[in-house]
C-alpha cells in the first residue's frame, strides 16, 4: 500500500504511538491502516450420508474438488457467510450446524471456518465459481484432486469423527484446529 485511501497522501510505515507493530500510516490524515488476516468461511454439506463438494471453476486451484467456502463478507457472520457460499457456490440451502474446524493459514494471511452443514434436500447446481457439484460418499472423496490442505484436513477429521459417534446428536462438540504450514501440500 503505497497511498492513504481515505486522502490520497502517500503512506509512512512506522509504528504508532500505543502498538507495538509496524503499520501503514496517513502523516497527512492521521490515519492508520491495519493489515490483518481475512476469514473464508464454507460448510460441510451433509444428505444422508454423502458430503457435497464443488469443483472449482476459478484459479487457484482450477479444476479441483473443494468444500464450498470463500470470503467472508462486511457486515456478515462467519455461519451466514458459510450458508451464503454454500448457496452460491453449490446451489444448496443448509442449515447451518456448529463450527467444526478453525484452520490457521498464516502464510496466506488467511483463517478458515468450516461450519458442519445439513442439506434438507438432494437439490443443488454449480454456481459461477463451480464447474460442477456432486455428493461423495467416503469412499468416493477424490483426494488425490482436493484443491487445499485445508478442506483435506477439515474432510479428514469429518470422517473420522463421524466413524467414532463423535458427531453424534448430544455429544458436546468441541472445534478442531490446527495451523496449516507453508510446505503442506495437499
Amino acid at each position: 500500500m503505497k497511498f492513504c485511501p481515505h486522502c490520497a497522501s502517500p503512506l509512512t510505515i512506522k509504528i504508532p504511538a500505543d502498538d507495538s507493530r509496524e503499520r501503514h500510516v496517513c502523516e497527512a490524515c492521521g490515519s492508520i491502516h491495519y493489515q490483518n488476516p481475512r476469514n473464508v468461511v464454507g460448510s460441510i454439506p451433509v444428505f444422508g450420508e454423502q458430503v457435497l463438494l464443488c469443483r472449482r471453476a476459478i484459479e487457484p486451484r482450477h479444476g479441483y474438488w473443494t468444500l464450498p467456502a470463500g470470503f467472508m463478507e462486511l457486515g456478515e457472520s462467519t455461519s451466514h457467510g458459510a450458508a451464503r457460499e454454500t448457496l452460491e457456490e453449490a446451489g444448496a440451502v443448509v442449515e447451518i450446524g456448529p463450527l467444526y474446524s478453525l484452520l490457521n493459514v498464516p502464510h496466506a494471511e488467511q483463517v478458515h471456518l468450516f461450519y458442519l452443514a445439513t442439506m434438507s434436500s438432494p437439490d443443488f447446481c454449480a454456481g459461477e465459481e463451480s464447474l460442477e457439484v456432486a455428493l461423495f460418499h467416503e469412499h468416493e472423496i477424490p483426494w488425490n484432486d482436493l484443491a487445499f490442505p485445508t478442506v483435506k484436513q477439515t474432510l479428514e477429521w469429518f470422517f473420522a469423527d463421524r466413524a467414532t459417534g463423535r458427531l453424534d446428536a448430544g455429544k458436546e462438540l468441541n472445534v478442531r484446529s490446527r495451523d496449516i504450514l507453508p510446505s503442506e501440500k495437499i
